[in-house]
């Protein structure tokens, strides 16, 4: 939290009033590589919209008919160990500015797809990643974030239940928002 509300804080010169806008995010790197983090990890979606293939066809050893069913689990792709060699199941955003900076959720990087890939590309990514962006940075712009009751990070259950064709926290994050003054 610390770092990214320094990136935050420090590249942003902006009036009291002031909301940020997505001309103040081009240079915010760790705050994209904690949404894609953030993503993959918990992809709203676990089991992507499924599709028919429209022709015989053989992927990694498996021959799938035409007129099949195809089901991509998101969620299982996005911590599969040998495309997330360095602890799969952690949340390291630091694993999206080095070697995988490039890597985008956009749906042309088949490790990161939690708004799915290729033609059916969900149609709302753009608005979806941009409006994440520019809500998460004013919220750690503009406060600093804590847990209730003495809770450490270490004590947070992040155990998820399905709910129909979506995924959420079993047991909801409550945090406490305490306005931040740079004074």
């Amino acid at each position: 939290m610390s770092k990214l509300q320094n990136e935050v804080r420090g590249s942003v010169k902006k009036a009291e009033d002031d909301i940020l806008t997505e001309d103040d995010l081009i240079d915010m790197h760790y705050l994209r590589a904690v949404i894609k983090e953030t993503l993959r990890l918990h992809p709203p979606l676990p089991l992507l919209f499924p599709k028919i293939s429209n022709q015989d066809v053989k992927i990694n050893g498996y021959n799938i008919k035409a007129n099949t069913q195809v089901i991509v689990n998101a969620w299982q792709v996005a911590r599969d160990p040998k495309s997330y060699v360095y602890k799969p199941e952690e949340f390291e955003p630091e694993r999206f500015l080095n070697a995988n900076s490039g890597l985008s959720y956009k749906g042309n990087d088949f490790e990161l797809i939690p708004f799915g890939a290729g033609r059916r590309l969900c149609p709302g990514v753009h608005f979806g990643t941009s409006v994440n962006e520019i809500a998460l940075a004013n919220l750690v712009h503009e406060f600093d974030w804590t847990l209730p009751g003495g809770v450490t990070s270490e004590d947070l259950d992040m155990s998820e239940a399905a709910s129909g064709t979506v995924i959420h926290k079993e047991d909801p994050l409550k945090a406490v928002a305490i306005p931040y003054s740079s004074a």
